[in-house]
């Protein structure tokens, strides 16, 4: 069975206020650090969120239709993984500085 890419926008489609927003939800960016942090590709059930399975297929909708993630079914399964590269062709620096905050925020819960 092939994979079967979901929508998302196109490289030149990506707007900054839509990664921002985006990323703004704490559900969002602890997804995107969990992305981020594997440097692969997960499952949605690999994420261990404080949500429903329906609020949290919303978050991944609005991760990918901002061009955050992009997304693809794999048999039973949707992978996600982070467009890294488009992000840092589009806006450099911003994803870096937004997961480094979020790290060092994290930090200083503990």
């Amino acid at each position: 069975m092939a994979d079967t890419q979901l929508p998302e926008p196109a490289l030149t489609e990506i707007r900054l206020t839509a990664v921002l927003h985006a990323l703004a939800d704490p559900i969002r960016l602890r997804i995107a650090a969990e992305l981020a942090q594997d440097q692969g590709e997960l499952a949605c059930q690999a994420f261990d969120l404080p949500v429903t399975k329906s609020t949290s297929t919303h978050h991944f909708k609005v991760l990918r239709e901002a061009g955050v993630i992009r997304q693809c079914r794999r048999g039973t399964h949707r992978m996600s993984h982070l467009r890294t590269a488009d992000l840092e062709t589009l806006f450099p620096g911003l994803l870096a500085g937004i997961l480094g905050a979020h790290l060092a925020e994290d930090g200083r819960k503990d």
